[in-house]
């Protein structure tokens, strides 16, 4: 890798539990001479070691990704801009101080701003499934339709795949693809709608990132695509799509709003009236701009700290 930059943060970051919390599956982990993270990212290979938890590395072959200087596109990327004292405001201290002083420690956790179409696709591989089978499967995805890109990281040569383009899997047989989605057969019959649908134009992805769209609107044109309900819709609107007022609700959201916040509606089954109900009290605890960003953060923290999970 010809370029290497440095980046500085005026607040704690963390890249790895922000790289691997359950909102990207496309980034890995490389052990050599220190700890690396490697992904593709615009089809440019990238390369971030933490300095300190103020500092991190960059290393690629270009100065540019997307039309920005790279180091101004990862602090985009990793929203170096929030500050968690927006997101956990003096109510939530006051009301919630022991859940307070058990997630602070995670405040360095950043919601990343990532490709769209490649978190639609990612999520709807996700249904249902544990994280490392959902990070098995999407690099089965990568290394089966992706383009191979050699790099080399310590004098060795790593091989990376580029997430496939709507193009290639909108071509791909669903009973072909249903090897990269768990067998499951219809899973694979509706990303490949759905990768036909952002290759034709049906599923206009960048128009959805107008942040005057409201969250509701958004939602639901994104639950017209099969495949695609509540859950994975607001998954691809907070790491897609920049809104970070989305905030997705599975298993292990619905216990930490029963455990922490006393939700009765946490207990009953996940309808789409119910889900609705639960997004409506989370925002009564939370800055309701930034609900999904703190919602990450006390997913990420339930996982760990009480459920005691570490497959990420």
């Amino acid at each position: 890798m010809n370029i290497k930059d440095y980046i500085t943060s005026e607040i704690k970051i963390d890249v790895k539990q922000s790289l691997f919390s359950g909102q990207t599956f496309l980034w890995d982990i490389v052990s050599t001479d220190a700890e690396y993270y490697l992904s593709i990212i615009k089809n440019i290979p990238v390369i971030i070691q933490q300095i300190s938890d103020y500092k991190i590395e960059i290393q690629s072959d270009s100065i540019v990704i997307d039309s920005e200087l790279i180091t101004d596109f990862i602090k985009s990327y990793f929203s170096f801009e929030i500050d968690a004292n927006l997101i956990f405001q003096d109510d939530f201290k006051r009301f919630n101080s022991e859940i307070y002083s058990l997630i602070s420690s995670y405040f360095s956790l950043r919601i990343l701003r990532q490709d769209p179409y490649e978190t639609m696709i990612s999520f709807m591989c996700a249904q249902g499934i544990g994280m490392h089978l959902i990070r098995k499967q999407i690099g089965m995805l990568k290394k089966n339709y992706g383009k191979k890109i050699s790099i080399t990281l310590s004098g060795k040569e790593i091989v990376l795949h580029t997430f496939p383009t709507p193009e290639r899997l909108a071509a791909v047989d669903p009973l072909v693809l249903s090897t990269c989605t768990n067998n499951n057969r219809n899973r694979a019959k509706n990303i490949v709608l759905a990768a036909q649908g952002v290759a034709d134009g049906k599923i206009d992805l960048q128009s959805l990132c107008d942040p005057a769209i409201p969250l509701t609107e958004l939602r639901n044109t994104l639950c017209l695509n099969p495949g695609i309900g509540f859950k994975i819709a607001d998954c691809i609107a907070l790491f897609g799509l920049g809104r970070f007022d989305a905030f997705p609700i599975d298993t292990h959201v619905r216990q930490y709003l029963g455990k922490w916040f006393n939700s009765r509606t946490a207990f009953r089954s996940l309808t789409p009236a119910n889900y609705l109900i639960l997004d409506a009290e989370a925002r009564t605890f939370l800055n309701p701009e930034l609900a999904g960003y703190g919602g990450h953060i006390l997913f990420h923290c339930w996982r760990k700290e009480v459920k005691k999970l570490h497959s990420f």
